[in-house]
């Protein structure tokens, strides 16, 4: 097993309500057909030479309005003046050549390749295999394995030698021969002769997925037809089927010992394994004695604990001996596999889940899809499918000629007959990439060969493996062209880069690094800036409502331990003395905030985080604010006068001026 997994790893009432929900659904047609119609294509406002679509402003207020609103006229309104704003300052952004900074062509490169992936798969057959996936987890199969290596006991690749000893297998099963008897005369898998082609139980994701699909499709006590892979030929039996045992974490005691190793040897381990499961049945502690004893160091150094496994993911001996243990805590007696005496203490068990709405499980089991080599057929139907769309002008070229000159120049010999084609012959085009006689020589370089290494593939293989690849590369390259949602996901990004960096540069970092413009409007605006009722306090927050509970209780009993008792909690705790505006205090407004007085804890639900204050000293409202307590609120006005001017120079530059026809359309469609 371990070494295929490597290599391989009635009423009338009931007619009314009927006829309603058939006009509701017309209605939701029409409905959809409608916002269709006004939005497609419809200019909803322009600034300058420039226009927005009213289905790309849609998008943003429904993808940020997420909340709603009962006056989703006034709503669309508030949004559209800072959607306006928004597109003014990109503009700005292009017109200045941001998008061409090194800093923003990465990021969004960057961004490109961690997002693509997820777009290059058909999203129906991506579903297909999930559900697939959750069919097949619900069962384990026991499988059987016959290999018949393409290559000879010499080492030598000899396909038409496999292909008569697996015809010869197959015809012997074919007749009632013993699987078991059949694995071990001709398997070339080396653990056969022992395990007599019993890999164990398997389930989803144990086997590749061109095998996993053949075990699947064999029902019990069946075997397979002979599979060709690309290292050899492959028969499968279904030795017997179970629901699926889910996954166990377990801890153990591994004595090892060489395959070498004489019988005094084997002898001593397992008196010594009997030694330590009797120990261990009087009380002895499992993870000291794996510390002491146990051969197997990466788990000894975790206190045996193995990480947990599910089927088909260690020797068949072993799993099978793990997962009949039936109770945590319970502890096998010690038992002989190829790697020498094990002892396994059960810790907990997790069952197969056997809901298709469990979004956890499903999502989890998502990801393992996406990961899996299962998805290639996902991105063949997204292939297949954009081929047909791919601009690919094929040139008038001799595929004899090319035949004769890429096998002289690929096996360096001379032409037999002159041909009218050189390295520099146009074959096809995609787009603006024109390729020639000699790129299709550096591919068939790499790509003409068997993947068995039995040989050369046929030209019109290679030729299309050839033009594939380039149609490809052009699909990846160009998929804003060919898929509205990642163009419209890269869109975003970018925009919000520029954003984000002319910001920076008119609004953000002048309000925060021109300190003698921020004083100057501190003196011009110092009016704005006296405190409220405040107090000096100390406000504590708990990373949890016990914490919060134990450290309220101590500084309430005695307030002046507080920073003795906080620290006392480390990580758990932070403390940050300031002086704090009532309103800024945890429960400041609701109770008398007055010196000693230490307020009750007030949870965050978000993060269940838990925070109260000790008050030392209070203020009557009215005081000035020196400018340092002041600057965070100065820096945020001064930074919103800055943008407000900036955007009535905007507004002079791109005149704005908005459709009220087409606004009043999508804000009215209910």
């Amino acid at each position: 097993m371990t070494c295929l997994k490597r290599k391989l790893r009635t009423t009338n009432n009931h007619h009314q309500i009927k006829f309603k929900t058939m006009n509701k659904k017309w209605g939701l047609a029409v409905f959809a057909l409608f916002l269709v119609e006004i939005t497609s294509a419809q200019t909803l406002f322009t600034y300058g030479p420039y226009s927005t679509d009213a289905k790309d402003f849609l998008r943003a207020f429904n993808k940020n309005n997420t909340a709603g609103s009962a006056n989703k006229t006034k709503a669309m309104r508030d949004y559209l003046d800072l959607y306006v704003a928004s597109r003014l300052k990109i503009r700005e952004a292009y017109s200045r050549g941001y998008d061409t900074l090194s800093q923003i062509k990465n990021d969004i490169e960057n961004l490109r390749s961690q997002i693509i992936e997820n777009y290059l798969n058909d999203p129906a057959a991506s579903n297909k295999l999930l559900m697939e996936a959750f069919r097949r987890s619900q069962k384990d199969i026991h499988a059987g394995h016959i290999f018949i290596s393409y290559k000879n006991s010499s080492g030598v690749a000899d396909t038409a030698e496999a292909e008569r000893k697996a015809k010869e297998v197959y015809e012997k099963l074919k007749k009632g021969e013993n699987f078991a008897s059949l694995a071990q005369q001709y398997s070339s898998d080396p653990t056969a002769k022992t395990n007599k082609g019993d890999i164990g139980w398997v389930t989803v994701f144990t086997l590749p997925y061109e095998f996993e699909n053949i075990v699947y499709a064999t029902a019990p006590g069946k075997f397979s037809a002979p599979y060709r892979s690309k290292i050899g030929i492959h028969i499968f039996k279904n030795l017997g089927e179970r629901k699926g045992v889910g996954k166990m974490k377990a801890a153990q005691i591994l004595l090892a010992f060489p395959p070498d190793a004489d019988e005094g040897t084997k002898k001593r381990m397992a008196s010594l394994a009997d030694s330590l499961y009797q120990r261990l049945l009087k009380g002895d502690d499992l993870a000291k004695l794996a510390g002491q004893y146990s051969n197997d160091y990466v788990s000894a150094a975790s206190g045996g604990v193995v990480p947990e496994f599910g089927v088909g993911q260690y020797d068949p001996e072993f799993e099978k001996v793990v997962f009949g243990l039936t109770k945590d805590g319970e502890i096998s007696k010690p038992f002989l596999t190829s790697h020498g005496y094990h002892i396994v203490k059960r810790i907990s068990a997790t069952p197969v889940v056997r809901d298709p709405n469990n979004k956890a499980y499903m999502d989890q089991l998502k990801s393992q899809v996406n990961t899996s080599d299962r998805m290639l057929s996902a991105r063949n139907t997204v292939i297949d499918k954009a081929l047909k769309q791919i601009p690919i002008k094929k040139y008038p070229y001799s595929d004899k000629e090319l035949m004769m000159l890429s096998d002289s120049l690929l096996d360096n010999r001379r032409l037999t007959s002159p041909v009218s084609i050189t390295r520099t012959t146009p074959l096809f085009s995609i787009g603006n990439n024109l390729f020639t006689v000699s790129d299709y020589i550096t591919y068939a370089q790499t790509w003409r060969y068997k993947s068995d290494g039995t040989g050369v593939k046929p030209y019109q293989q290679v030729m299309d493996g050839f033009v594939r690849s380039k149609a490809e590369d052009y699909y990846r390259s160009h998929l804003e062209d060919f898929n509205s949602d990642f163009r419209a996901q890269m869109n975003e990004f970018k925009d919000g880069n520029l954003f984000f960096e002319i910001m920076q540069q008119e609004v953000w970092g002048k309000a925060q690094n021109d300190t003698v413009a921020l004083k100057a409007y501190y003196v011009k605006n110092r009016g704005r800036y006296n405190w409220k009722q405040s107090a000096d306090a100390i406000i504590f927050f708990c990373g949890d409502e016990a914490s919060a509970k134990t450290l309220y209780d101590a500084i309430k009993k005695n307030p002046s331990s507080w920073k003795t008792v906080s620290d006392a909690m480390g990580e758990k705790v932070v403390a940050d003395s300031s002086r704090y505006e009532f309103e800024q205090i945890p429960n400041g407004t609701k109770i008398p905030v007055q010196s000693g007085v230490v307020t009750s804890p007030v949870k965050n639900n978000a993060d269940g985080t838990v925070s109260f204050a000790y008050v030392l000293k209070t203020y009557g409202a009215g005081m000035p604010r020196a400018y340092n307590d002041a600057k965070g609120l100065v820096i945020s006005d001064y930074q919103a006068e800055l943008e407000k001017k900036w955007l009535a120079e905007l507004k002079k530059k791109y005149p704005v001026n908005i459709d009220e026809k087409v606004f009043q359309q999508i804000a009215t469609v209910k």
